[in-house]
């Protein structure tokens, strides 16, 4: 590192905060950057539970996503190391802008995953969008580290004599989205089943993890809970003490203080 540490999270922008990471020391980079779609993270947007969602979504213009989209990404190719990988999450609407500056960086397309989750939205003139892209990249395809079986054994099958092996290592996972009743969230988070998974194919413990876009936190928090270093940076300051919180005090999640009241008024 040049003046940053491991095991720490950052309330700043990503671009500046990586510029401070020294060339090649990084494991394994998972984000889920801003959609710029437009989207209103406002606690008004949440009907009855609004008020344990956390505001300041920090939104990217659509005119400027491919610009914002290489930059953090030429930092990322930086501080990658040749062995490491890259999964980054998108929806469809600026995708193009996400393959351009892979290409454009040099970075290698491993997989295109497609996750697929419940949504409970209902159109009328279109079809619902029920999943969510990811990019699955790295430097250097021969040193690239993969632990195939990690999660299940080469011989290992289910209830039905199929292999469980090749139906998790599959490119469609259809893996639920969380759903933190009572407790304080950020309008967007990957479930931890879903970080879980990559971790587990694609670093060891020990390893060091960046999110350049932490939001709640969740891939700093399930990175520390299978014994791997994170490092990631969050320019909402709302969401940086959230993740902060949950950091250091070992909790998955974290109850309103409404949920908390209305507990001891029951008991």
């Amino acid at each position: 590192m040049k003046n940053l540490l491991f095991n720490k999270i950052y309330n700043k922008d990503c671009i500046e905060g990586m510029r401070d990471i020294s060339d090649g020391s990084i494991d394994l980079i998972i984000t889920d950057p801003p959609f710029a779609i437009h989207f209103k993270a406002k606690r008004g947007n949440y009907n009855r539970t609004s008020h344990h969602v956390l505001e300041g979504y920090n939104e990217v213009s659509k005119e400027n996503y491919y610009t914002f989209t290489y930059k953090w990404m030429q930092e990322a190719f930086r501080v990658l190391k040749e062995s490491g990988s890259m999964y980054v999450f998108s929806g469809w609407n600026n995708l193009k802008d996400i393959l351009i500056a892979i290409d454009e960086i040099g970075f290698i397309t491993v997989n295109h995953i497609i996750w697929k989750y419940q949504f409970g939205v209902v159109t009328k003139r279109r079809f619902v969008s029920a999943h969510y892209h990811c990019l699955y990249v790295c430097k250097n395809d021969e040193k690239r580290k993969f632990f195939s079986y990690s999660r299940y054994g080469k011989n290992e099958r289910d209830e039905h004599n199929r292999s469980l092996h090749y139906k998790d290592k599959e490119d469609v996972w259809c893996i639920k989205r969380e759903y933190w009743t009572a407790h304080q969230k950020t309008p967007t988070k990957l479930p931890a089943e879903l970080i879980k998974k990559i971790l587990m194919y694609s670093s060891q413990e020990g390893d060091v993890v960046l999110d350049p876009f932490l939001g709640s936190g969740q891939v700093a928090v399930v990175s520390k809970m299978l014994n791997r270093q994170y490092i990631g940076f969050e320019i909402v300051e709302e969401y940086y003490k959230f993740a902060l919180k949950r950091l250091q005090e070992n909790t998955y999640t974290i109850k309103t203080q409404q949920a908390e009241k209305l507990k001891r008024q029951n008991q």
